[in-house]
């Protein structure tokens, strides 16, 4: 009987804390939302109340603002930024899709400047109006049907993506903890959808950090290469595994380098594939090198034929 007793309590302290980090939760959801859309729409965080940023990227993205409750507008926002289906994908993914259709190439700017420098390339000037009505136009113009064809697809673990650095890493000034910024440079498949298009951008970070020392003692920098974006804007997590080392060092004998004498195909050196060791270390930007997915992932891609 005791024993029931204490299970019951134990069950009824779970559920009362599970209901109140719920709670938690569903309130940073909302401010989280808010701030995961307007760094998609402006690049950035808005300032005023949660109403007015709310009521500011409806009216822009919609052209108008609805009479719903605040937590039912953001939600029809940031759905109709982020979800996808096969039958309409989102507007992330329509955005990406006009522009790798215009230059097989994406930027990695946010969805008000994109509108505005396609609307420029394919109609000599910016246009007015709200995003949804912009980026449809867009669309018909970059496809015959002014359909946007997607399916949901598997992007196999340790699929390989070639990357260049765009963060210059110097063990002399990098620090741990620093954000290390990294580009895809060749479109990714996924059983014939674009699932990475060429452009898109990664994050990273400096993992450790020694300077050289006295004595001949070489300096370290190592770095994880820890997510990349994909063309329907979810996150690809990814790693610098053995496959990527390989292929890294490949790249590097093809390129003339020795192996030994490079780091992350920079002038320095890779030290199987995840440090670099040398006197002092400078990995420009520029610096090309392999990454790979880190597990089987489930997305939307672009059918492009």
């Amino acid at each position: 009987m005791l024993r029931k007793t204490i299970i019951c309590a134990i069950l009824m302290v779970f559920l009362i804390t599970s209901l109140v980090s719920a709670q938690s939760f569903q309130e940073m959801t909302v401010l989280e939302k808010t701030a995961a859309a307007e760094k998609i729409v402006y690049g950035s965080e808005q300032t005023g109340s949660l109403i007015e940023r709310t009521s500011k990227i409806e009216k822009d993205i919609f052209g108008e603002e609805t009479k719903a409750a605040l937590t039912d507008k953001l939600d029809r926002v940031y759905t109709y930024l982020t979800d996808n289906s096969a039958l309409e994908p989102s507007f992330q993914a329509k955005l990406t899709a006009v522009e790798w259709t215009i230059s097989h190439n994406v930027t990695n700017q946010p969805a008000k400047a994109r509108i505005e420098n396609m609307e420029i390339i394919l109609l000599g000037n910016s246009a007015t109006g709200n995003f949804d009505s912009r980026i449809a136009k867009l669309t018909r113009i970059a496809y015959p049907n002014g359909q946007v064809n997607v399916s949901n697809t598997t992007l196999a673990k340790d699929t390989l993506i070639k990357i260049k650095t765009i963060t210059e890493l110097d063990s002399r000034k990098s620090r741990v903890g620093d954000v290390v910024l990294f580009q895809a440079i060749e479109d990714v498949y996924s059983s014939g959808f674009l699932v990475i298009p060429k452009g898109v951008q990664g994050v990273g970070k400096v993992a450790k950090v020694q300077q050289s020392r006295n004595f001949g003692r070489d300096a370290v920098l190592e770095v994880s290469f820890d997510n990349i974006g994909a063309f329907d804007g979810s996150i690809i997590q990814t790693e610098l595994g053995d496959k990527a080392k390989e292929e890294t060092k490949s790249l590097a004998k093809a390129a003339g380098a020795s192996v030994a004498g490079i780091a992350l195909l920079g002038p320095i050196g890779v030290v199987g594939g995840a440090f670099v060791r040398g006197s002092d270390i400078t990995v420009p930007v520029g610096t090309e090198m392999y990454i790979q997915v880190k597990a089987d992932t489930s997305l939307y891609g672009l059918q492009v034929q």
